[in-house]
């Protein structure tokens, strides 16, 4: 691990009441203690994952459109209205790392494009030796994983599930696991997915309340909802559906 502690510096904000700390559980974040190799952030649209994750890696030098350090180009509000306002406590401090986006995703794989013709030798090194446009959606994500990601730093993923099949979202499991394994690996991130959220040991903080909590996988709305849906299929299809109707 490398990435310990993320504190937001009250002290810097002059008015609560402006974005993003008219977000619940921005306003009311004060430290969050990182424990585990994996930590996700999960919660409703709008909660405050994104913003928090954007500020981490605006703090670690990534480029907030997606990129690590070194990928120079721009996206229109591609910005971190938190970072200025977080410290993030290292031990180790390291600079290598990624920040995945997934909706701004089409715009590295465009930056790629454009360094390749840039420089013909090139040649799409560690992104798997090919255009990331000429693969499909999940196809360019999980050889971004399998290619770009190396056994030392820290990866800020946002919903890196939205391409991803289940079948996928396994395999980039294993790639985590693999990662994590070699001691010299940290990730972040931001999920939707029950998939995902049950790799084991990770650490898990909920968006979904006036502060930021630690939460267990059984507990997470996710889980909670996958698990009654897929038991109890015929009766939330019922109520959701003919209650609509009435």
């Amino acid at each position: 691990m490398f990435l310990r502690k993320i504190t937001l510096l009250r002290e810097e904000v002059t008015d609560f009441n402006k974005y993003p700390f008219t977000v619940p559980a921005i306003r009311g974040m004060d430290t969050l203690d990182l424990d585990s190799e994996v930590t996700f952030f999960v919660g409703e649209n709008g909660s405050g994952k994104s913003t928090l994750l954007e500020g981490i890696a605006y703090n670690c030098g990534f480029n907030i459109a997606g990129g690590g350090r070194n990928n120079m180009y721009d996206v229109d509000s591609s910005h971190s209205a938190l970072g200025k306002y977080i410290r993030l406590s290292w031990l180790p401090k390291i600079n290598q790392g990624f920040f995945l986006r997934a909706e701004s995703f089409y715009h590295f794989a465009s930056h790629l494009d454009q360094l390749a013709k840039e420089d013909p030798s090139f040649k799409y090194r560690g992104y798997g030796g090919r255009s990331l446009h000429h693969q499909s959606h999940g196809e360019s994500f999980l050889s971004l994983f399998l290619n770009r990601f190396s056994d030392r730093g820290i990866y800020i993923l946002d919903e890196p599930e939205a391409a991803l099949s289940p079948a996928r979202q396994l395999a980039f499991m294993r790639v985590i696991h693999q990662l994590v394994s070699t001691g010299n690996s940290q990730f972040i991130i931001a999920t939707h997915s029950p998939i995902l959220l049950g790799y084991p040991n990770a650490k898990i903080f909920s968006f979904d309340s006036n502060v930021i909590e630690n939460v267990k996988y059984e507990d997470t709305e996710h889980y909670l909802l996958t698990k009654g849906f897929l038991n109890r299929k015929e009766r939330y299809l019922e109520e959701l559906l003919l209650n609509d109707e009435d």
